[in-house]
């Protein structure tokens, strides 16, 4: 069944990778959401619509999410306020399924086989990550949090891991996250109400 996407945050890295793997390998619509929409080039005209806008902008918000199916966020700032914005946007829009990306580190899950300086306890800088998931995981929605690792090229090979068991590994490939968030947008059921951890394999 075809469906309609919104990614949030269009321009990033991750917003032009998930958008690329999903024209290749669905038949889902698309709705390109960022602040700087002239710097979207679109792959196919006919799949993807674009809208410019805020996510701190209500109106802006509520215009892009009416008529999903599924909301992909991959975004940076004040993702604690971000994350509550999308929330309230869904809800009244009647959509449930959101897949958010956080990083490896907020719950202290990084064990030291790996390197505990990832953690949120000696890494300040991820407070955000975890006020973003804390928001999200008190949210009535059917969500996936995605923890990646450190971004890296290559193919896609990865594992994954969840909310209370040790993070697996460093990094992971630009092209794994796609991957998955692809899967994810695509089954609402697939890790539903879950933070995956997201890692190339050992």
């Amino acid at each position: 069944m075809t469906k309609n996407i919104l990614i949030i945050g269009a321009t990033g890295t991750l917003g032009r990778a998930v958008t690329e793997n999903t024209l290749e390998t669905t038949d889902d619509k698309l709705t390109l959401f960022s602040r700087s929409a002239s710097r979207i080039s679109l792959i196919d005209p006919s799949r993807e619509k674009i809208i410019s806008g805020s996510v701190m902008v209500d109106a802006d918000l509520d215009r892009a999410v009416a008529d999903q199916d599924a909301v992909f966020a991959a975004l940076s700032g004040d993702l604690g306020a971000y994350a509550a914005k999308i929330i309230a946007a869904m809800s009244p829009n009647h959509v449930s399924r959101l897949v958010f990306i956080t990083s490896m580190g907020i719950y202290d899950e990084i064990p030291a086989s790996v390197g505990t300086q990832g953690n949120l306890r000696f890494n300040p800088v991820l407070q955000t990550y975890r006020d973003a998931a804390d928001e999200i995981e008190a949210s009535n929605l059917d969500y996936t949090i995605v923890r990646p690792g450190w971004f890296t090229s290559g193919p896609v090979d990865y594992e994954v891991t969840h909310k209370g068991e040790p993070f697996g590994g460093h990094d992971v490939s630009i092209a794994s996250i796609a991957d998955i968030v692809t899967k994810l947008l695509d089954d609402n059921t697939l890790y539903a109400r879950d933070s995956t951890g997201i890692n190339t394999p050992a």
